[in-house]
């Protein structure tokens, strides 16, 4: 025995006098019942002990099975397979694999026992005789290298030769009926606490059964650890110290998967200043976990690098150079708080984490094609009516509500009201019309996600964390869920009906008559191909016309049935019909599928006892400040991959909940934490900590951040604030041109997610070459640089030098762009006009509702009108008379200049706001020297601005946070 292996639990005194702690949701029960010291050497079982219920605990196999004499009888369930699992016998290299292996097939990991019982026994191919116990291949083999393809794996008269042997010699059997259900797996120690290398302590695992038996089962379990250079785990359970830090050793049995922890403290030689402690929630619970570690956290950030990474983090945009200025001018003891408030009522907010929501929903444009007939609006849709909640601080539950228990229509809807207001809707400009409805039906309509089994699995991943798909096969390996839990589940989606042009069967006649005002003559689907059709209807709807919609239904696939029977029952017959039913995941009790199960599945979500859909949201929402969740990673909560702060997660989680599902308290409860806010800088102790937030650990910027960081870095002050306001050509916004693989560059090379899996690595970001190749060397960058309307030409003409687009130019040059501007603006014009004719066209409750919206765009048009040097009327002269507009160039006085740089600015003014654009502080030591010497030796201050600012953009300070 280890002294210094010491195991404490402070729920040991509670657990021994009967208490149970549930992990949750049908999850097995764990208790414990011994003493919390770790022993170096397996615990001494040879005399049966009674657990704390006072069971007597059976011996292990390897007491039992010693002597080949013995009479015992080992059991097919508890023995027999999962000794089979421990030679290796199921797992994927041998014949547990899809196609088996030698003609020989068992279930992954042996938990289909009656298929596993029907294969060893086939009488044609000798694998168990009965009759000449030796000759039994699964006895033959596993003693002989040569005739065993997966070599040799036990010596006769070991107590696994002797096990198998006696089950055979017995007759083989099973169990008749339904499998034994194991109640709990109980693991000793609870949990490990190591102090130095070479230390070991042996884990004993007791099962504890349906049938009142328990027994010591560590000979027959399955170990692993989640960290090997931590804690290093044998096949026997023999545990061993590594290096410091924290990870769990995981052990499995039958159903059951007992995650450990283990810790190891670090050992400083010499003391590390401690910074000041926190009394916020988060940072005390977290704290306890560095005293157990003995970790030091870092200290606080500065104020620079807060309002860059909370911006950054927050609204998924850099901070403007004047706002960095006021931020770190301001003494006020909150203004981080108050920062925090202000980037949560920002645009970029509600547009960002739109986005990120869009991601974990599956809002992708190739599974969406053709889902509405107007091409590309779908995801539009979609964006908005995220968009639009997320800045109204809706519930989150309420936002999931409107995804899980869509409607096309909404109450009192007529079939013809909703297609018109559809058809108006998926015109640019008529997003608002469908955030404005209760549901998002296009959730239910993606190609991907139309069988049952696609829903089942695309549910758990986006609204509790849980990767299931493997149950969909076979039982989950490192969870409890099982083949038939994934089959039970998937059938609570089989009756929801959102296929391409499915239609509620009493609204086929008007879809007829609409189809007959697109083709120009009587509608006959057998008369025309479908691909014409969509053509037609693209362009009925893009002249305004109302064309029909897809509209997401329920079927109920027993109604056919319940008729007849209650026919039947009228006539006085008694006529019992079958409905169908389904299990939410871990449920014992059915659920009838004569109605849309949807309303018992959401309310399933909000349940106190559902222990996956608050967690996922916070630990998604975490992962987001901090490059990695409390669960990591964030799509994959099972019982093998706890949290590394089981306490923080569920204190984060419950309250969440008490807070009404509030966002916003989430992301400030989360950002005004000490731990969010500490600094890059390390000390012994937290160098190599990556999981228990003591540091802040940089990471790239997500894909749609860097490319926009690119643009507002480069961009004239004016057009950046527009950028920041109005969400113009923002990715984040989902407002990018894209080519004709829709697909932009510079968001494909930096990972964005493309939506097509089941899995949050949809979204990479790992480093690569072509990223460096882009910000060094791409076209796009180059000519942001260049541009006559972006920061550089701005900077020069505030010192009095020419810009970038001005050095060198013809007047042919020149003239060029001056009409690619005016064509521009023209076109800009006649959309506007086009956007307001159809506003016109709208009923007065429809023009009421959207006059705000409507009006705050325009705002946008005459913005985007002076930028390029162009007259507008104002909003009432164009409702008044949208053709009255002519195109008219006018000259903005040089006193209408905004931002900071304005003509007079000094060479120092312009390369601090250089500085504060890109990399959010000042320069400092000698940059400003540097970069002042750099500018004056260049042939023009042009070139030297324009190197400057590409040298700012590709550092890694400006790529990664800080």
């Amino acid at each position: 025995m280890h002294d210094a292996a010491q195991v404490r639990c402070c729920r040991t005194f509670f657990l021994l006098r009967g208490f149970r702690f549930t992990a949750g949701l049908g999850l097995l029960v764990l208790i414990a019942g011994m003493s919390g010291i770790a022993s170096g050497e397996p615990a001494n079982t040879s005399t049966p002990k009674p657990d704390p219920n006072g069971r007597t605990i059976i011996d292990p196999l390897d007491q039992r099975f010693a002597d080949v004499g013995t009479d015992q009888v080992p059991d097919f369930q508890k023995h027999v397979m999962p000794l089979l699992g421990r030679l290796g016998c199921n797992g994927r290299s041998c014949h547990g694999s899809f196609q088996g292996r030698g003609g020989f097939q068992l279930s992954l990991f042996g938990y289909d026992f009656k298929a596993d019982h029907q294969a060893l026994l086939d009488e044609n191919a000798g694998r168990v005789d009965v009759d000449d116990v030796a000759e039994s291949l699964i006895l033959a083999k596993p003693v002989d290298a040569d005739m065993h393809e997966g070599g040799k794996l036990l010596d006769e008269g070991t107590w696994q030769y002797n096990t198998l042997r006696r089950w055979i010699e017995s007759g083989a059997k099973t169990r008749q009926g339904d499998a034994l259900t194991l109640e709990r797996l109980q693991v000793l120690p609870l949990e490990l606490q190591f102090e130095s290398d070479q230390q070991q302590v042996q884990l004993r695992a007791i099962a504890h059964w349906a049938d009142g038996t328990s027994e010591d089962v560590t000979d027959l379990c399955r170990f692993a650890s989640n960290d090997d250079a931590v804690a290093a785990i044998d096949e026997n359970g023999l545990v061993h110290s590594g290096l410091t830090g924290d990870t769990h050793v995981v052990v499995s049995y039958d159903r059951a998967v007992v995650p450990i922890p283990v810790t190891r403290a670090v050992q400083l030689d010499s003391p590390v200043t401690a910074p000041p402690t926190s009394q916020h929630p988060i940072d005390q619970l977290i704290a306890r976990k560095h005293e157990k570690l003995g970790i030091v956290p870092s200290p606080i950030c500065t104020d620079s690098e807060f309002i860059r990474r909370a911006s950054l983090d927050i609204t998924g945009t850099l901070p403007a150079a004047e706002d960095v200025r006021s931020f770190l001018a301001d003494q006020s003891p909150n203004k981080r708080e108050r920062l925090v408030n202000e980037l949560l009522d920002a645009p970029g907010y509600a547009a960002w984490w739109a986005t990120r929501m869009a991601d974990w929903t599956g809002n992708s444009d190739q599974q969406l094609n053709n889902v509405l007939p107007i091409r590309g609006s779908a995801t539009k849709l979609w964006f908005e009516w995220l968009r639009v909640r997320l800045d109204d601080n809706v519930a989150y539950d309420e936002i999931v509500e409107g995804i899980v228990m869509a409607e096309s229509r909404q109450e009192g809807e007529s079939y013809l009201d909703y297609c018109e207001t559809m058809t108006k809707a998926c015109q640019k400009g008529g997003e608002e019309l469908f955030a404005a409805r209760d549901g998002m039906p296009l959730y239910w309509a993606r190609r991907n996600f139309q069988k049952p089994e696609e829903r089942a699995i695309g549910f758990a991943y986006a609204f509790l964390g849980v990767r299931i798909e493997c149950a969909q096969c076979h039982k989950h390996p490192f969870d409890q869920w099982s083949k038939d839990d994934f089959e039970k589940f998937s059938k609570l989606f089989e009756g929801v009906n959102a296929r391409q042009n499915n239609i509620d069967p009493e609204s086929r006649e008007i879809r007829d008559e609409l189809l007959t005002k697109v083709v120009g003559k009587p509608y006959d689907p057998k008369k025309i191909n479908g691909g014409d059709l969509r053509k037609m209807i693209y362009k009925a709807a893009a002249d305004g016309q109302t064309v029909p919609f897809s509209e997401l239904t329920y079927v109920n696939r027993n109604a056919a049935a319940m008729k007849r029977a209650k026919a039947m029952q009228k006539k006085g017959k008694e006529v019992e019909v079958d409905v169908p039913k389904g299990y939410l995941l871990g449920a014992a009790d059915p659920l009838p599928l004569d109605q849309d199960p949807r309303g018992e599945l959401m309310q399933w979500l909000r349940s106190p006892e559902n222990p996956y859909f608050a967690k996922a949201i916070v630990n998604r929402v975490w992962a987001n400040y901090f490059g990695i969740g409390i669960i990591n990673p964030t799509d994959d909560m099972n019982l093998a991959n706890p949290a590394s702060n089981e306490m923080l997660l569920e204190k984060l989680a419950s309250e969440f909940v008490r807070q009404d599902y509030d966002l916003h308290w989430l992301h400030r409860m989360i950002v005004t934490s000490h731990a969010y806010q500490r600094s890059t800088e390390t000390n012994a102790s937290n160098q190599h900590d990556r999981t228990n937030f003591s540091r802040h650990v940089p990471r790239r910027l997500p894909a749609e951040v860097i490319r926009d960081a690119v643009m507002l870095a480069t961009e004239s002050q004016t057009t950046a604030e527009k950028m920041r306001t109005q969400l113009q050509e923002m990715s984040i916004a989902g407002d990018v041109a894209q080519n004709r693989n829709n697909q932009d560059f510079a968001l494909q090379v930096f990972g964005q997610s493309e939506r097509e899996n089941n899995c949050d690595c949809d979204r990479s970001d790992s480093p690569s070459l072509l990223q460096s190749i882009y910000l060094r060397n791409d076209l796009d960058v180059y000519k942001r640089l260049d541009s006559q309307r972006g920061w550089v030409t701005q900077a020069c003409k505030s010192l009095g030098h020419d810009g970038p687009a001005a050095k060198g130019a013809s007047d042919a040059v020149a003239k060029s762009q001056d009409l690619q501007i005016r064509r521009k603006a023209d076109e800009i014009r006649k959309q506007t006009i086009a956007r307001v004719k159809r506003f016109n066209s709208f009923d007065e409750k429809q023009r009421a509702r959207m006059i705000e919206k409507a009006e705050t765009q325009y705002v946008q048009t005459r913005a985007k009108f002076r930028e390029y040097g162009f007259d507008s009327p104002t909003f009432a002269e164009l409702i008044e008379n949208p053709n009255a507009w002519k195109l008219t160039e006018v000259e903005e006085p040089a006193s209408q200049q905004q931002g900071h740089l304005v003509k007079g600015a000094t060479l120092e003014s312009v390369i601090q706001d250089a500085y504060l654009r890109t990399l959010s502080r000042f320069p400092v030591g000698e940059e400003q020297q540097i970069a002042a010497a750099y500018i004056n030796e260049s042939d023009t201050v042009a070139d030297g601005l324009a190197s400057l600012m590409w040298a700012l953009v590709n550092t890694k300070e400006f790529i990664i946070t800080h």
